[in-house]
């Protein structure tokens, strides 16, 4: 059996047993949470987000999903209340100061703030075989300067409590620091390892190596420098000259995205971890996977309820102390 079969076997046998653990209902000391619990979604009206939203709500988390488009976050949440749940709706432009401005004081003045942020709300332009960076400006703009607003902005708002308070940012492997790239006749899936077929391998998706320790040692991460990393990248895009940046080769622009992402997650861990007991705050991200969403284009071979559950588990998680992490399948994984 070659070796990518034997990865997809684990995999399917890893999704398999995550199925059943979602049907295992947590115990009453587990639970640290309430229907006065308050979780923010954002991008909660489709795909892996209203996924998202639908098993917190099953769990009693009372849901507010947001949605650019009002009217169709107002009838995603339609369809969670005339299920029971309590889903409600905000609209919501993570790229709008005005707009989260508004979202902040309507927020704080109906529910007080908020002891979960979800950050799920981004786009990309790329399937199958494409590696367009035509939109890579809205694609950085939206998937990292978005989620980096809703933190900043969440942040004063979210409530003491003894469990903590959690924040999960989607994201992708595809944003690796290290880890193999294929480069020659190969299939490569968002989230998934490339399956190989007469491929050449070179073992890192960021070739400037001073970039990659810099990426990798957390001492040397700042905001600074992923602002540069990415405001480099575009300009590289805009000169005509990113394809020789040494830049991951695989759907460009949303890998380096979700490398801002990951990297921004693992230095607000780092910037928060002196908060005192009763007002933690931990930061994780995690990848959903090839899930079949309009992201993909439906062509993912992981479910959205798959797809969703390392979020919900992340957020719920009894006795949390890690933060900082990269999980996917409720497994830790290298950034």
């Amino acid at each position: 059996m070659e070796k990518s079969e034997r990865a997809k076997e684990r995999k399917e046998k890893r999704l398999q047993e995550i199925s059943l653990l979602r049907t295992i209902p947590y115990s009453d000391h587990q639970r640290w949470w309430s229907a006065e619990t308050v979780a923010v979604v954002t991008g909660g009206n489709r795909g892996i987000g209203f996924e998202i939203s639908k098993q917190l709500a099953a769990q009693g988390v009372t849901v507010i999903l947001t949605s650019r488009d009002h009217s169709v976050g107002l009838e995603a949440a339609k369809v969670f209340q005339e299920g029971g749940f309590n889903v409600f709706c905000h609209q919501l432009d993570v790229l709008d100061t005005a707009s989260i401005t508004e979202f902040c004081d309507w927020l704080k003045q109906n529910y007080g703030g908020l002891d979960i942020l979800i950050n799920n709300a981004a786009v990309n332009f790329n399937q199958g075989f494409d590696n367009t960076v035509e939109y890579a400006s809205q694609v950085i703009t939206t998937n990292y300067y978005g989620t980096k607003n809703m933190i900043q902005a969440m942040i004063p708002l979210m409530k003491p409590s003894a469990a903590g308070a959690r924040i999960v940012n989607v994201s992708s492997r595809l944003g690796r620091i290290n880890g193999k790239r294929s480069v020659r006749g190969i299939i490569v899936r968002p989230g998934y390892a490339a399956g190989l077929r007469n491929s050449v391998e070179k073992p890192w998706k960021i070739e400037d190596v001073c970039l990659r320790e810099k990426f990798s040692n957390l001492d040397t991460i700042t905001e600074e420098l992923i602002d540069q990393t990415v405001s480099s990248f575009l300009q590289q895009v805009q000169d005509g000259t990113w394809e020789s940046g040494g830049w991951p080769k695989t759907f460009t622009d949303y890998s380096v995205s979700k490398l801002a992402v990951n990297t921004y997650t693992r230095l607000m861990a780092k910037m928060l971890s002196d908060r005192p007991e009763g007002q933690k705050i931990y930061i994780n991200c995690y990848c959903p996977g090839w899930v079949k969403t309009a992201m993909t284009g439906y062509a993912g071979n992981i479910s959205v309820e798959a797809g969703a559950d390392t979020a919900v588990w992340l957020a719920l998680l009894p006795d949390l102390a890690v933060t900082g992490k990269f999980f996917a399948e409720r497994r830790e994984i290298s950034f």
